[in-house]
């Protein structure tokens, strides 16, 4: 579910874009049925992940002419290849993906830093189309005849330290994706009859593809569960658990959703209810915290620390807020991390209208102030917003405050933090399990299949970065 309540106008705006939008061209449906039980029409390419040596790019493929019942096409199973190479004439490599499925991932290794690549992506030998967005190209550049271009970036500075997996917004115990504060024009998706649950489906895939991309650590800022009942936060804790051990390997902070509530025989709540996110994840101890990892000073914020019933804005309660800044003026050069739900701005978001998609405004202001006298803090990790965005604030122009994209929806993933002696790279992914790939897929259908252009990330740098900085005092596992 979408978290926060939205303003009635933009979202009969969008709405009405929506309705407009179509995958296949009404003027073409007739025809498009005649080629159905043949042709298969490859979709919604996609340039998800680049880094120095490799890129990472999705499509689905679909029957055309037919409509599942969500304004998608219905899925055609289909093979994945891409062709690629230096220059556009010359595609002469080949990558391919799994066969026999519609929800297509193909991975290019062995890429160079600082070199332009081009690639076309076919299924059944027809070139996959972009995402449409509204910011930026979805793929790379496009250079025409179903071809497109990027360049890989150079790496961070100095030698490999740790890699860290961000993620956020798991919502375990959420049954309905895209609801947006209970309107009824809003019709959201559910998972297919018979399939397991979708939020354990893409936080097990979380787990084990964060594992696998090589993180030590995880740091999963807030909304792990999708209304605090005790057996879905125990639900996360124990998806969470195959990662490591709490506290250690993974540290977690509370959403707006994890807030305590009523009907509940959890610890009495300090602002309202009952507080089982407490009991799950801190036995009594402070909802916020310092952890010391290889030398980076990692803060986790609570930043539903106040009463409320989680529609409104975010805040930090006046305890944590002087701890906070007690905090940073105690080691003001030390390498850090900030990490917490709800983001201190947004950027170019349609569904902030309300002010209700980032912490008090107030409050976000003496932030950036804290961290402007703060020459250690390097970058601030939130969700919330369930869209991937990287932003610079005037005020506080060496911090990175980094939007991550929900776990547990389209795009459905999280973002791999690289941190070498000279810097650090920050790298979105999609999750890969069969059943992760194919409700991505289907959830990209949130608010009539927008749901693409508010969340995926306008730019490659809303999901890829790099930035150098000295970090050679830190150590390694």
């Amino acid at each position: 579910m979408i978290c926060c309540v939205v303003n009635r106008r933009e979202l009969l705006r969008l709405s009405a874009v929506a309705a407009g939008f179509t995958l296949v061209p009404a003027a073409e449906a007739a025809t498009a049925r005649v080629r159905a039980s043949t042709a298969v029409a490859p979709v919604n390419l996609e340039l998800v992940t680049l880094t120095e040596t490799s890129a990472v790019l999705t499509w689905y493929t679909g029957v055309p002419g037919t409509d599942d019942g969500l304004g998608r096409m219905k899925p055609a199973a289909a093979h994945a290849e891409v062709r690629y190479g230096t220059h556009p004439a010359r595609l002469t490599r080949v990558a391919h993906g799994p066969s026999g499925t519609p929800y297509h991932h193909v991975e290019l290794r062995g890429l160079e830093p600082g070199r332009t690549y081009y690639y076309r992506a076919l299924s059944r030998g027809r070139a996959a189309s972009a995402t449409p967005l509204t910011g930026g190209p979805a793929a790379g550049t496009p250079r025409g005849d179903g071809i497109f271009a990027f360049t890989t970036p150079q790496p961070p500075p100095g030698r490999f330290l740790f890699a860290v997996a961000l993620c956020n917004d798991l919502h375990l115990g959420e049954t309905v994706a895209g609801l947006v504060g209970g309107l009824p024009w809003i019709k959201g998706v559910s998972q297919v009859p018979g399939h397991p649950p979708y939020p354990e489906i893409m936080a097990t895939a979380l787990v084990d593809d964060a594992r696998a991309r090589g993180a030590a650590h995880l740091l999963a800022a807030g909304d792990v569960s999708a209304e605090a009942a005790p057996g879905d936060l125990a639900r996360a804790k124990g998806l969470l658990d195959r990662f490591g051990r709490h506290g250690t390997d993974y540290l977690v902070t509370r959403g707006n959703h994890d807030r305590a509530h009523d009907g509940s025989s959890c610890t009495p709540g300090r602002w309202q209810g009952n507080d089982c996110f407490g009991d799950a994840f801190f036995q009594g101890r402070p909802t916020y915290f310092t952890h010391d990892l290889h030398g980076l000073r990692i803060i986790g914020l609570d930043t539903y620390d106040k009463p409320g019933n989680g529609g409104d804005a975010g805040g930090l309660g006046r305890e944590q807020f002087a701890w906070f800044q007690d905090e940073l003026r105690r080691d003001p050069d030390r390498p850090t991390l900030v990490f917490g739900h709800h983001p201190l701005f947004t950027e170019n978001d349609p569904l902030a209208v309300t002010g209700t998609h980032s912490l008090d405004a107030g409050q976000s202001l003496r932030i950036l102030a804290a961290y402007a006298r703060t020459p250690g803090v390097l970058l601030h990790h939130a969700g919330h917003t369930h869209r991937n965005r990287r932003s610079v604030f005037p005020l506080a122009p060496r911090v990175v405050q980094q939007e991550v994209a929900a776990a547990k929806e389209y795009p459905g993933g999280f973002t791999l933090l690289r941190v070498h002696s000279g810097g650090y790279a920050l790298n979105f992914y999609k999750t890969r399990a069969p059943l992760a790939r194919e409700w991505s897929e289907r959830s990209r259908q949130e608010l009539a299949g927008m749901w693409p252009r508010l969340s995926f990330g306008d730019r490659v740098a809303d999901r890829n970065s790099v930035v150098h900085r000295d970090l050679s005092g830190l150590g390694s596992p």
